[in-house]
């Protein structure tokens, strides 16, 4: 008869296998108190020696901030937060990181931990227990709230059943039963709907919406990149149709409410392929020596009429798109480009934030309200700044006026704090097919800051007009455009990284980080690193957004901010024209919990056109760069990552990734405390700002993606 062997318990345990059960035990345990005693009977364990190893580990598990000793020798996972709710940001290879206010870190979700979430949904997470300075992972547990359930890509036609292979950070191929092709053929682009997403399926099963065409045409990819961030481009028939029927004449009747300035010298400064012209400035010389500047707003809202067909539109775009070869705009184009733009030698209404200023360029005097203009003059930027640069052509006195104290009012703004980010815009010439044939830099000259000193003094004066009231009463609830204080630890994170170029900024207090940031946009000007200093300072800011909480503007150094000059491109700009409307007629204070509602859907959807002209900018330089494949380009490295570095070519700032894998002179590996790829052998170290020569390996237009290689390396 065999004899029963005896339990070694400290033969079965090694001090790291024992330490990962006592782990697992908290872990799933997250509300239990356990001592050393029951952990010892959750693990059969009997030996003394055994259970002193266990008393010690709990002992540093106390000390890796993993366990809180509740009371002597009762200890308890210290982590408060078993589960939080946050946003999905999905990664390249489909694993993603979850951002939640309930946690200053991000949480790591494996792919295979998702659970079907998707890049933007909301969700609950589940949080893993974590050991000191790693990275917080979790699964997902539940989707809160989709994103979205259409996605752009390419379909393809077998002879039973086709899919949709999505563009984007979408990991799953959509099924598309043959009955629901909607008309697209093998190879085309189309949007898709996501119907459902059977429990035992890997892939959800959709149905197409939209055949856009074929890949590659310029019509198809830009329809495709408004689909993918869910912007429209064409408006309803019935949103058309309603704009039709809006009268653009203007009665007497109408004229006899408003201030007249249609015999004041009047003109509107714009791009030279601009349609929609929604501002204007007048300037006349008043009796006691004392300057009458006239900001004129195009009075969108006195034509939009609150309820309607167009308003509801408008609303749900809440922005007009620039993408690089059109414009997609908020208000249909009988509104847009006719009734309430701007045009020269056309009566228009208006809604108007009038100053009256000294030499000095003090603000005296301020009244706003609706008005009736005729512009005189229509100037392209290149027009009026040949005005300044000159001292000639039309309207010289007014426009060599304005930009006098335009100068003044700038120079003032900075004294006091505002940050001057002065960055130049991509720009492309574009040939009829819509191809690219150029890439230039379209930088800002005076009669471009001539109108943004005057827009900026109007939304300032605005929102001053509602904001600031009297000690010990209440301001009534308005849209203001505010911009929070600078995050420190992403300040900090840049400083670092400017020291290595011999650069720094004080952070001490706000006044000392805008006045030392001024300080260095400064000195970088002109230098090889310009732009990338640029972007990440820019980067370390808080994103400006809209709400009805004023916490000031930080970047333009103004306590109180709005946006009144922009009404047939934002809708906020709309929102703030009726509240001045509603206030001047005694109105009460408008819901500030609803208000702020329309704030957050109006900032989403900035973000969203921001993040489409981005792609279409993205698209057009692959496309361009297309045609110099085997080339080389002098560049700078402009990011790092884990999987290799992105080089901006410094002739038409097109940017590409060298993979780490194409580095095979060492193995690298990822600082990223000091922005750089490190050789583990050799020590040869690839920075963040370096100088460096690549050759143009691949471009991938549908992932929007340029693949460079060292120009030094052999020929491929």
């Amino acid at each position: 008869m065999m004899k029963k062997r005896k339990k070694q318990s400290g033969q079965r345990y090694n001090r790291k296998s024992l330490e990962n059960l006592i782990v697992g035990i908290f872990s799933n345990n997250p509300e239990k108190t356990f001592n050393y005693k029951q952990v010892s009977r959750q693990l059969e364990i009997k030996e003394m020696g055994v259970k002193q190893l266990v008393v010690g580990i709990l002992y540093d598990l106390v000390h890796l901030d993993f366990l809180h000793e509740v009371s002597t020798g009762k200890f308890k996972l210290k982590s408060k937060i078993g589960h939080i709710t946050g946003t999905v940001d999905m990664t390249a290879r489909g694993a993603a990181f979850i951002i939640s206010d309930d946690l200053e870190e991000d949480v790591f979700v494996s792919q295979a931990n998702l659970n079907r979430a998707l890049h933007g949904d909301i969700v609950k997470v589940y949080l893993y227990a974590r050991r000191k300075s790693k990275q917080p992972e979790g699964e997902v547990v539940e989707i809160v709230k989709r994103k979205k359930t259409t996605f752009v890509g390419v379909v393809e036609i077998s002879k039973n059943y086709a899919f949709l292979i999505p563009d984007g950070r979408m990991p799953y191929d959509i099924f598309l039963p043959l009955t629901k092709l909607n008309g697209a053929e093998d190879g085309e682009k189309a949007v898709v709907q996501i119907t459902e997403w059977p429990k035992k399926s890997k892939n959800p099963v959709g149905q197409v919406l939209n055949v856009l065409g074929k890949p590659g045409e310029n019509d198809t990819e830009m329809h495709a990149i408004l689909a993918e961030f869910d912007l429209p481009y064409q408006f309803p028939e019935k949103v058309n149709e309603a704009a039709e029927l809006i009268s653009d004449k203007i009665t007497e009747e109408e004229i006899a409410l408003r201030r007249d300035f249609r015999q004041i010298p009047t003109f509107t400064i714009d791009p030279h392929d601009a349609k929609d012209f929604d501002d204007a400035l007048s300037l006349r010389k008043l009796e006691n020596g004392n300057w009458e500047v006239g900001v004129h707003i195009a009075d969108v809202t006195h034509y939009v009429k609150k309820g309607s067909i167009i308003e509801q539109e408008a609303f749900d775009r809440a922005t007009s798109v620039y993408l690089v070869d059109r414009v997609v705009p908020m208000l249909p184009e009988r509104l847009s480009n006719g009734v309430c733009s701007l045009r020269p030698n056309e009566e228009k209404l208006t809604f108007s934030a009038v100053f009256e200023m000294n030499d000095k360029a003090e603000v005296l005097d301020t009244w706003i309200g609706r008005t009736v203009i005729n512009s005189d003059r229509r100037f392209t930027y290149e027009e009026a700044q040949q005005v300044i640069e000159t001292g000639e052509g039309d309207y010289k006195e007014e426009v060599l006026c304005l930009d006098r104290l335009a100068k003044v009012l700038r120079e003032k703004r900075f004294k006091k704090g505002a940050i001057d980010f002065d960055r130049y815009e991509v720009k492309f010439d574009i040939d009829e097919k819509g191809k690219p044939t150029r890439v230039f830099f379209k930088e800002s000259k005076d009669s471009n800051k001539l109108i943004e000193e005057f827009m900026l003094l109007a939304n300032k004066k605005v929102a001053e007009s509602v904001g600031r009231v009297s000690k010990g009463n209440k301001a009534k609830t308005f849209v203001y455009r505010t911009h929070d204080q600078p995050n420190p630890d992403k300040l900090n994170s840049f400083n670092q990284f400017i020291r290595k170029f011999g650069y720094g900024i004080k952070t001490a207090n706000p006044k000392a980080i805008s006045k030392s940031m001024n300080n260095l946009l400064h000195d970088v000007k002109g230098e090889s690193i310009q732009n990338l200093v640029e972007t990440l300072a820019i980067r370390s800011m808080a994103k400006a957004e809209y709400s009805t909480v004023n916490i000031g503007h930080y970047g333009l150094h103004f306590d109180h901010y709005s946006h009144f000059t922009s009404p047939i491109r934002r809708y906020p700009d709309m929102m703030v024209h009726r509240l001045l409307e509603k206030y001047e007629n005694g109105s009460k204070s408008v819901n500030a919990d609803k208000y702020e509602e329309f704030c957050q859907h109006c900032s989403e959807m900035e973000q969203r056109a921001a993040n489409a002209e981005r792609a279409s900018i993205k698209y057009k330089q692959v496309e361009f760069m297309q045609e110099h494949l085997g080339q080389e380009f002098e560049g700078t490295i402009s990011g790092v990552t884990e999987w290799g570095f992105y080089v901006e070519i410094d002739e038409n700032k097109c940017e590409g990734m060298v993979s780490i894998r194409e580095l095979e002179d060492d193995f690298y590996e990822f600082d990223e405390d000091n922005y750089c790829i490190v050789g583990r052998h050799h020590r040869k170290i690839y920075q963040l700002g370096d100088k460096i020569n690549i050759r143009v390996a691949k471009a991938n237009l549908v992932a929007k993606q340029l693949d460079f290689v060292l120009a030094d390396r052999a020929e491929f």
